[in-house]
């Protein structure tokens, strides 16, 4: 029987699809991994700039929309807010399961084949327009402002048709499944990705950065906190913070940060292998969605300090590979980080913990779903 499926899985026309390949983010890694899945398969998108996203997406057969034309967008494709939606539609992918990769946009791809989504997030600019925008200057700030405002309607209609119309709705976290059964009214299944960065491979020290540091690695938006990295150290000046990753807040964040912060941008895979490595602990003050980050420090024997928040709960056992803290103010987590130190989680427990996410029980499971639609 699993012979079978394999050889039908095998035969049967699938087509992957995402909602841009223009950064390096938790959503590109988990398409990366689709990719390996279903090797061989087209993956389509709205925008694809090969410098912006990881180097894995170069030997994927990758079609764009007529959004691909206009450099702006390719750089920024949220520049093409009022856009992506009916870019989206007016593909048309001939396939028998098409696998969207989805954190609004992909969901609605135009196609008469079964649908499986797997929905990093219900869209943050319709649904959480407010943490999503913040206090964002400039072309960013305009377009999720539009977003929410003269466009919401019938961006809102679209994603909700779209979403209903999948076959099968998975999400990656308990925290989306309950945002997913709140937007949608859909029951979704939850299937975990697994830490795309694993600790095999080459690692490359980072040249002014010695080890011993506390690490945090996000984009560099609103809702995700940075600005909190820099309130604890001013806090603790002997401690030294690197900040791994790009985003609209780069700026105003460099100008603010006090010495002892390290904004390393963006890095290589063999250079972010040596800071998770190398790090005293991963500080982690956003609201995930799914709490990869801490999977993949837990890999290399790194525990994590988080809020206690979202996907963060799915993928720290506090105590044992992790502390919380419940609120951002800078007590909080200064108290969290001090008692991680005091009491660091042993290196079993974190390697247990980020075995129980494995690739491989990430791909077994997204072909069952796939041979299901079958």
């Amino acid at each position: 029987m699993v012979l079978e499926r394999t050889e039908r899985r095998d035969v049967a026309r699938i087509a992957l699809a995402h909602d841009y390949l223009t950064q390096r983010g938790g959503a590109e890694r988990v398409t990366s991994v689709l990719c390996e899945a279903f090797p061989g398969r087209p993956l389509f998108t709205s925008v694809f700039e090969p410098s912006q996203t990881f180097s894995s997406f170069e030997h994927v057969d990758v079609h764009t929309t007529w959004l691909q034309h206009v450099r702006a967008f390719r750089h920024d494709p949220r520049r093409a807010v009022a856009l992506l939606a009916p870019a989206f539609s007016s593909l048309h992918v001939n396939a028998d399961v098409v696998v969207a990769s989805s954190s609004g946009w992909a969901h609605g791809i135009g196609t008469d084949a079964k649908v499986l989504v797997y929905c990093h997030a219900p869209a943050r600019w319709l649904y959480q327009a407010a943490r999503y925008q913040g206090d964002v200057p400039g072309r960013f700030s305009t377009a999720a402002k539009l977003a929410g405002s003269a466009l919401r309607r019938p961006l809102t209609a679209w994603d909700q048709k779209a979403a209903r119309r999948a076959d099968r709705y998975v999400v990656n976290s308990s925290a989306i499944a309950r945002q997913v059964k709140s937007v949608y009214g859909i029951e979704a299944q939850v299937v975990a990705p697994p830490p795309a960065l694993e600790p095999i491979g080459a690692s490359t020290a980072v040249r002014g950065i010695e080890e011993g540091f506390v690490l945090t690695v996000s984009r560099l938006l609103p809702y995700k906190n940075v600005g909190t990295v820099l309130d604890l150290a001013r806090r603790r000046p002997s401690q030294q913070f690197v900040v791994v990753g790009q985003g609209p807040l780069a700026g105003a964040l460099a100008r603010d940060a006090p010495r002892n912060v390290v904004l390393l941008g963006t890095v290589s895979e063999s250079e972010l292998r040596w800071l998770y490595a190398n790090a005293v602990a991963l500080l982690a003050p956003s609201y995930e969605d799914f709490g990869l980050t801490p999977l993949e420090a837990a890999g290399f024997a790194t525990p994590t300090v988080a809020l206690r928040a979202g996907g963060y709960l799915d993928t720290i056992i506090e105590g044992e590979t992790g502390t919380f803290f419940d609120t951002l103010d800078v007590t909080a987590v200064d108290d969290a980080l001090a008692q991680l130190l005091r009491s660091p989680p042993s290196v079993e427990a974190l390697t247990t913990q980020a075995r129980r996410f494995s690739r491989a029980t990430f791909i077994d499971r997204l072909h069952a779903l796939v041979d299901e639609l079958l």
